[in-house]
This record gives structure tokens, sequence and C-alpha cells, in this order.
């Protein structure tokens, strides 16, 4: 068996002698592994269960390195705490906010970029990009070429942020190569590092995505999974909401306006998804029996729902918000 031979589309080992263990391929003459190869052409997904340790890991091995690192994030679920992985990482490195076609056009990149620098985190530059819409994608290669160390570049960011879309961008634009990574709507997709040669002044590492364990992505089923991850520019909905009205976002999630004065709720979720109004709450039971947190929201605040979208809310008030206790809600000032 070689067991250095590594899967194309999720950087694996490839093995031939156990059909129930990561990385198994009929042939070791193949190139990827089955669950690539399934996924790639029947869109079947095998769940493997992967620790953030093993990940972080990895990372402290790029941090060990003096080599580019672009760090992937989604505009529509950016990162709670995007300064975890800055801190870890003391390389050179760009913010790739990714997913700009799923915001509605309205919103101006100088914004987005604006909205990260007011953060006070140290990247060396901030760029917008559409993985999918091939927006942007020139530049992010002409800013790789300008604060490239070595021929190495390392891409990293948690799962589902689009990192495989984007690398597959930039074989398909920039380079003759065959090779495509697994892409997939569903965590722990790529398994391990795996190295694309672009051409012969640049190297592209991909890298495992962290898994956040508060995403909403990680309890549901594929089919809903599929149906939560925007294709295409999301519409937004907005409700004018008085006390004692509700949203309810499919059976996922229960938002109850339970003190201030009317108010502005827009919704920015996957427009596949089911969004009500209940304008009087009091008399609804509907997700009731999910776990409740309160929140106190000032002037100008979203409340996020991992994984899912947010909700920015205009003026300050009190809500409840019913969802499985193990997705995490958070508010931040207003992205848009």
């Amino acid at each position: 068996m070689n067991e250095g031979k590594k899967c194309l589309g999720c950087g694996v080992v490839l093995q031939d002698q156990n059909i129930l263990q990561e990385g198994y391929t009929t042939s070791l003459e193949n190139d990827i592994c089955q669950r690539c190869f399934r996924m790639k052409n029947y869109g079947e997904y095998q769940v493997v269960t992967k620790s953030n340790e093993e990940y972080l890991k990895i990372l402290e091995s790029v941090g060990k390195t003096k080599d580019l690192v672009l760090y992937v994030t989604d505009l529509l679920n950016l990162d709670r705490d995007i300064k975890k992985i800055r801190t870890m990482i003391p390389n050179k490195m760009i913010l790739v906010l990714n997913k700009k076609d799923i915001l509605p056009k309205s919103v101006k990149t100088e914004k987005l970029i604006q909205y990260l620098q007011d953060q006070n985190i140290s990247f060396d530059e901030i760029i917008v990009i559409s993985a999918n819409k091939n927006y942007n994608i020139d530049y992010l290669l002409k800013r790789i070429k300008h604060y490239q160390t070595s021929k190495n570049v390392y891409v990293v960011g948690h799962t589902n942020a689009g990192k495989s879309s984007l690398i597959n961008k930039l074989i398909q634009n920039y380079s003759d190569s065959t090779q495509q990574l697994t892409m997939s709507y569903l965590p722990s997709t790529t398994l391990n590092t795996v190295h694309i040669a672009i051409n012969d002044h640049l190297n592209l590492i991909d890298t495992p995505g962290l898994v956040e364990v508060g995403s909403i992505l990680n309890y549901l089923d594929p089919d809903m999974v599929k149906k939560i991850s925007p294709k295409k520019e999301i519409k937004p909905i907005t409700y004018q909401l008085r006390k004692n009205q509700s949203i309810v976002i499919e059976d996922l999630v229960r938002i109850d306006y339970v003190e201030g004065e009317r108010n502005s709720f827009t919704v920015f979720v996957s427009n596949n998804l089911k969004v009500k109004r209940f304008l009087n709450s009091t008399n609804r039971s509907d997700l009731k029996d999910l776990n409740k947190i309160t929140y106190s929201v000032k002037y100008d605040e979203d409340l996020v729902i991992h994984g899912l979208g947010f909700i920015k809310i205009v003026n300050k008030g009190v809500i409840d918000v019913y969802i499985d206790q193990k997705v995490e809600t958070f508010l931040r000032k207003s992205l848009i």
C-alpha cells in the first residue's frame, strides 16, 4: 500500500484495505478517495468526525512558516472571533471576505472592509471577493504576488467559508492543472492539507476548516443544510414588529419581541427558507419547547444565528430567542 499518496479532493491518505475507514479507494491508482468520488458524482455526503485539536495543530504548523496566509471567511456568517486565527498565525495574512454575491448588491465593498477595519485586527490587507461569481479574483491574485514570501501560500478558515471554491476558481483561471478540490455545503469536507500547484511561482496549500461547534449546520440533515446555504443573492425581508409579535424561520428559530417601541427587523437568510410573522405571539406556542435566550438589543445591532444568517434590528428593545441549545447566537454592531 502506498502510504504517501493523498486524495486530491480532500487530502486524506489513500488506502484500499478498509472500506469503513477514511481514505478508502477501490484502487490506489485512483486520485481521489471513495468519499470524494461519491460526493462529486452523486452528491452523497459521508460524515467524518474530526476534532478541532487536529486542525489546530495544522494551523500551528502554518504559523511556524514565514509563508503568506489567506484567511477566508463567509460574509453571511462572519466568524465571531476573527482574532482567534490571527493570534495563532503571525505570518503575513490577507483577510478574504468571500461570498459577496450572497449579500444584496446594494451593500458596498468599501463599507464591508471598513466594518472589519474598525475592529482593529492586524491584517496586511482585507479583500472582498466572490469565488462563485469571479468577483475581485484578479485583484486577489495580484495582492498574493505582492505579499508572497515564497511560492507556498496557505489557505485557512472555518468550515463552509468557501476555501475550496476559491482555490478551484484560481485553478480554473490561472492554471493548466485539472485538479479540483471536493466542495460541499457540509462541514469537514477537506480532511488534511492539499497542495495545488497553480504555476511555477504559486503553490496553494488548502487546510481543513475549523469546525464551529455552535454552527447550526452541524445539527441538521444534509437536505436542510443545502436549503440553508444560499446559492444566489439574498432578498432581505423587513418586518415592522410591535411588542408581543414574533418572527419564525422554518422550525429552526423563533424571535419574540417582548419589550420596546415599534421596531424594524430585517431578515438575512437563504431565500429558500420560510419566514413567518406572528401578530400575536402570546397565543402561539410554536418552538417554545426550544432553549430560550433573552437579549437586550441596542440601536442598530444584528442578531446573528451561527450558520443561518442574521437579523438586523434598528431600535433598542428586548427579544426572546428560541433555538436549539447547541446553536450559538450573539449580538454585534450591524454589518449592513
